[in-house]
C-alpha cells in the first residue's frame, strides 16, 4: 500500500464504478466490500484513515450489553454475529476479553446475570464464553482493584476487543489487495451533476492548489460526524442528519487496575456504561456522552468529562485514581442519527441508517465499529442498486483482514538490510524503528501524528512518551520520504501543540 502508486492509479483511471467518501470504519469495509465483489473502487479521506472516531473507540467488539435492557433484540443479535466473524477475520487484531460486573444487592446479581445469559444465548455457535455468577470473594480475586467493602458479588461475561486505528489500516491494505484505489488526505470539493444526478467528484491533494475531476457511477457518503457537510454539498436544503455526541476515555498504568479482567459498570448517573478495560499493557476507561454543536477535527476533552469519569471509577475502586494518574486522555465524535427533540444522545440508537438522494448519493451514518461489515455491506448493495450495475455478491463474512505474515516478513528483512531499525522507539513499547519506515512506506503515514496516533498507539496510551520519541520518528521520516528541515520543524511545533491536548 504504496501511497506514490496509489496516486498514479487515481490519476491514470479515467472512470470509477464506486467513489466512497470517508477513510473511517464504515468507509474502509464499503472499500474492501465492494473491491472484493469486483467493482472498481476509489476511496478518498481529507485527513488519515481513521483519522477520527474510529481511532477513539473504548476499543470493544461487542454486541451491546445494554441494548438488551432497551429491547432491541435484533440489534444485539446482529452486532454478535458481526463480533464472532470480525474475531474470525482478523485475529492478530482481536481477542476475547472477560469481563466482570461487580453487584453492591444481591437482587442485581441475578437480574443482571440473567440478561448476561441471554446475551451469550443470542450469540449462538460464535459465543466466546460462558456467563458466571461470582461471590464477592471470587469478584475481588478477578477484579483486585475493587473496594472490597461494596462488593457482594458478580457476573462474569466474555466480549471481544480489537485495536481500531490499526485495524482501519489493514481494512485499507486488504482493499488495496482487492484492487482499491485508496487515498488519504484528499478533501472533496464538489460534486458533479448532469441531469440532476452526480457523474463524478471534485477533490484536492494535501499541499496542492490542483483540483481533480473524478469521474463515476456512484457515489457513498460514509463520512461520520462530517455527513451533513456531503449532504449539503449535494442540496443545500438537505435537513441536518447528525447529532454528534462526544465521548473521552483516559489511560492510567495498570498498576492501578491490576490483572486481567475489564470491569464493566451497567449504569451511570446519566444511564450510561463505564468501563475500564486492560489495553496494550494500559487500561482504557470510559466513556462519556456529550452533545456537541461544532464538529471538529481534534475534538477537545472538557474538563467536567474527566471529573465525571474520574467521579465515577472512584465509586468502585481503592484507592482512587486522580488526574496526576492520567498518562493519556482522548475524545471522539459518535455521528448519532437525530432524534426528536429533548431525546438524550445516551439513549440515541447505534443503529445505522442509509439515505439515498435524488442525486443518486448513497448516505450511511450511526452504527458502530462491531456492525462496520454489515454496514458496508448494506451500503453497497443500495449503490448498485441505485447505479443500475451488475449485482455480486458479497464475500466479506469469510475474508481475511490484512496479512500479519507477509507483514511481519517485510519488517524483519528490512531490518536485516539496516540492523539500525531493530531499535526501540520508546523504553516503555515494543515499537521499532522499523514501524515507522514501513509506516512511510507501505501505509501512506505522511505526518508524524499518523505514525505516533494511528500506526503505532503511542500517542493514545502515553502522551508523554510520544513526545519523548517525537525526534527519532521525525528524523526517520524525514529520511524515508526525502523532506527538508523546514518540514521536521514544522512537524515538530504541530505535534507538540497536539499531544498537549492529550495530557
Amino acid at each position: 500500500m504504496n501511497r506514490a502508486t496509489q496516486l498514479q492509479q487515481l490519476r491514470e483511471d479515467s472512470l470509477w464504478d464506486m467513489v466512497v467518501i470517508g477513510g473511517g470504519a464504515t468507509g474502509l469495509g464499503i472499500a474492501v466490500d465492494a473491491a472484493s465483489r469486483g467493482y472498481k473502487v476509489l476511496l478518498v479521506e481529507q485527513f488519515d484513515f481513521g483519522k477520527g472516531t474510529s481511532s477513539r473507540s473504548t476499543k470493544l467488539v461487542h454486541g451491546g450489553v445494554r441494548y438488551l435492557e432497551h429491547g432491541n433484540i435484533k440489534l444485539v443479535k446482529e452486532a454478535l454475529r458481526e463480533r464472532g466473524w470480525l474475531l474470525k477475520n482478523a485475529p492478530h487484531l482481536t481477542s476475547v476479553q472477560p469481563f466482570v460486573i461487580p453487584v453492591k444487592r444481591f437482587w442485581q446479581k441475578w437480574y443482571y446475570g440473567l440478561g448476561l445469559r441471554l446475551y451469550d444465548l443470542l450469540s449462538g455457535k460464535l459465543s466466546l464464553g460462558q456467563t458466571k455468577l461470582l461471590s464477592a470473594k471470587e469478584t475481588m480475586a478477578l477484579l483486585p482493584a475493587l473496594d472490597a467493602k461494596k462488593v457482594k458479588g458478580g457476573i462474569l461475561y466474555y466480549d471481544g476487543q480489537f485495536d481500531d486505528s490499526r485495524l482501519c489500516i489493514d481494512l485499507a491494505s486488504t482493499a488495496v489487495l482487492h484492487g482499491a484505489t485508496l487515498i488519504n488526505y484528499c478533501k472533496v470539493t464538489g460534486l458533479v451533476k448532469e441531469k440532476k444526478k452526480i457523474v463524478a467528484v471534485k477533490v484536492k491533494l494535501h499541499n496542492s492548489e490542483e483540483e481533480l475531476e473524478i469521474r463515476t457511477k456512484s457515489v457513498l457518503n460514509a463520512t461520520g460526524v462530517f455527513t451533513d457537510h456531503i449532504l449539503r454539498m449535494d442540496d443545500p436544503a438537505a435537513e441536518q442528519m447528525v447529532d454528534p455526541s462526544q465521548g473521552i476515555h483516559l489511560v492510567v498504568n495498570k498498576i492501578h487496575f491490576p490483572g486481567t479482567h475489564a470491569l464493566m459498570i451497567p449504569k451511570t448517573d446519566d444511564k450510561r456504561v463505564l468501563f475500564a478495560v486492560p489495553w496494550h499493557n494500559k487500561v482504557v476507561i470510559g466513556t462519556t456522552d456529550t452533545p456537541v454543536d461544532e464538529i471538529t477535527e481534534e475534538p477537545l476533552v472538557l474538563e467536567e468529562e474527566v471529573d465525571y469519569i474520574l467521579e465515577h471509577i472512584n465509586r468502585y475502586i481503592e484507592p482512587s485514581i486522580d488526574r496526576s494518574s492520567i498518562l493519556s486522555v482522548f475524545a471522539g465524535l459518535r455521528p448519532l442519527v437525530r432524534s426528536k427533540e429533548g431525546t438524550s444522545t445516551a439513549l440515541l440508537s447505534r443503529d445505522h441508517t442509509i439515505v439515498v438522494s435524488v442525486s443518486g448519493l448513497v448516505t450511511i451514518t450511526g452504527g458502530k465499529w462491531t456492525t462496520y461489515r454489515k454496514m458496508a455491506q448494506d451500503a453497497v448493495d443500495n449503490a448498485v442498486f441505485i447505479s443500475k450495475q451488475d449485482k455480486r455478491l458479497c464475500i466479506t463474512k469469510n475474508l481475511p483482514i490484512g496479512d500479519p505474515i507477509a507483514t511481519r516478513q517485510k519488517k524483519e528483512n528490512m531490518v536485516k538490510e539496516q540492523p539500525a531499525f531493530d531499535q526501540l522507539l520508546h523504553p516503555d513499547f515494543e515499537y521499532k524503528w522499523v514501524d515507522v519506515v514501513y509506516a512511510v512506506q507501505h501505509e501512506m503515514a505522511i505526518t508524524v501524528e499518523d505514525v505516533l496516533a494511528r500506526r503505532t498507539r503511542i500517542l493514545f496510551l502515553d502522551a508523554k512518551a510520544a513526545m519523548d520519541c517525537m525526534d527519532i520518528v521525525i528524523n526517520l521520516m524525514r529520511e524515508t520520504l526525502g523532506e527538508s528541515e523546514d518540514w521536521a520543524s514544522d512537524q515538530r511545533a504541530k505535534f507538540l501543540d497536539l499531544a498537549e491536548g492529550y495530557l
